[in-house]
Order: C-alpha cells, then structure tokens, then sequence
C-alpha cells in the first residue's frame, strides 16, 4: 500500500485543527526524510508538532525551517553518553547530536531528547550529569521510553518492575529539584490516568499508509484516514471494543498492554 501524500497529511492535519486538538507527535522511522510532510505541519501553528529524530538528516535548511516555524519542536533520540548513544545508534552520532544542540540554541530554539530505557542504560540515563549535560545545551524536556522487545533475544532490555520503580523515584526526584525541565515517562506517566490512554483514549497512531492503530506497539487497524475522517476513526470497531473490554487497564507485566496482549487484539479483528 501507498504511502500517505503530503496532501492527503495536510487534510489530516487540518481536520485535527477543526477538532480541536493541539497536539500531534511526528515519529518514524525517520521523520525528516518526509521533509513535505514536515512542512505541512508547520503551516499549523494552532498544533504542537513534536517530531522525534535521530538527527542524522538535520541540516542548516532544518534549522530554517523550525525556525520559521515554531509549532515544530525536534525532539532528538539519544541513549546516553558517547558511547553508549554510538553503540546503539552507529558511530559518530552522538557528535552529531550535540552538534545540532547545539545550533537549535544558537537560534534560541526549544528542542527535546527521547531516551530508550533498557535494564543497560537506566542508571546512566536518569543520572544528574548525563541530565545537566542536556540541560546546559538547551534542552527543555526529556522523555523516558521504556524499551519493548519486538524479539526474545532482546527481552533483557525491557525494564521490570524493580527498574520501573526505580525510575519512577528518579523522576519524583527531578521533577522536584528541576521544576524548569519537562519528565516525561511512557508509559510509566500513564498510572496517573488510569491505565494506557491508547486506541483514542487519550491518543492513536496513523502509520505512514492511513491505517488507524491503538499506538506504535499495536500496529492492529480495522480503519484508514485515507477513507474516512479522523472523527470516524475514533469511533472505530476495534478501539470502541479496547476501550469497552478492559484491554487498557493498568494489570500488565511489561511496559506495554497491548504489546502483551496482541494475541487478543488480534482476535478482535478477526471475529
């Protein structure tokens, strides 16, 4: 299947603008290589666009262009120190990073960084001197994703309980002494709404061909935007049958509900 145009994303956008919502997160893959989607969303200034990057395809044009449009917030993907960002993210990525820290603040710009939490980087990653390092470019928000294994052989990675509660007090912690940096865990943050706030409880992924998915982690959808309008979407059989089952609530082992339980939601496009 195709993949969305940058015009069929523009209506999207603006129909997320005549709903009301502000706020719409551009993740990938890599983002920046749809530079014409990139510039769709910043002719909507009413929405935040987050767009999480690993900062491999930012360049002087990129820095233009968040700059012009100030609705577009990079939000770049960074592991940890030097070596351990270069050892998951390739050589010399980490330089690259700072490099682009480093011209967002030049232009007075506000940019994030996204943290992958694994069993190998959380002690590294939630430390005051990897934070402050951040902190002192310009960073105003950092958000902890806690890592979800797609294959057994990386299961290790995926934070348990004893990890999870461990971040949890860090993040009391920082978010007390630093009240001007922005924490955020996900899912972690998703206790104090009740349990996952996915299949349009909260939120709800469009992949990159229109197909309507709980979240990134359940890539399940019985609806596409290219179809239908994002209204109807949210009404979709598959997200009213989560959001009604008892699919989304907080008794779960891993960072993610429906990744836990796809088998189920599998089923629920299948009957």
């Amino acid at each position: 299947m195709r993949q969305l145009t940058a015009e069929e994303w523009l209506r999207i956008f603006e129909e997320a603008d005549a709903l009301g919502i502000s706020f719409i997160l551009l993740a990938g893959g890599e983002p920046m290589l749809r530079r014409d989607v990139i510039e769709a969303a910043g002719r909507h200034p009413n929405i935040l666009f987050p767009v999480f990057t690993n900062g491999t395809f930012m360049d002087e044009s990129c820095f233009r262009l968040f700059d012009e449009c100030r609705n577009l917030v990079p939000v770049m993907s960074i592991e940890g120190e030097k070596e351990t960002t270069d050892a998951r993210r390739g050589q010399g990525v980490y330089d690259r990073l700072i490099r682009n820290m480093d011209a967002l603040s030049e232009r007075g710009l506000i940019f994030g960084a996204s943290v992958t939490v694994t069993t190998q980087n959380i002690r590294e990653v939630s430390s005051d001197a990897f934070l402050k390092k951040l902190s002192d470019r310009g960073c105003k928000a950092v958000i902890f994703v806690e890592f979800v294994p797609v294959a057994d052989d990386s299961a290790a990675l995926a934070p348990g309980d004893a990890e999870r509660e461990y971040l949890s007090g860090e993040l009391a912690r920082l978010r007390a002494e630093h009240p001007k940096m922005v924490y955020i865990s996900f899912p972690g943050d998703e206790k104090s709404s009740g349990g996952c706030v996915a299949a349009g409880r909260g939120f709800f992924h469009i992949n990159s061909h229109g197909g309507a998915e709980p979240c990134p982690f359940s890539p399940y959808s019985d609806i596409n935007v290219r179809d239908t309008s994002l209204r109807e979407a949210l009404r979709s059989p598959l997200f009213q049958a989560l959001q009604s089952g008892g699919f989304l609530d907080d008794h779960h082992s891993g960072g993610c509900v429906l990744y836990e339980k796809q088998a189920q939601v599998e089923a629920l496009l299948n009957r």
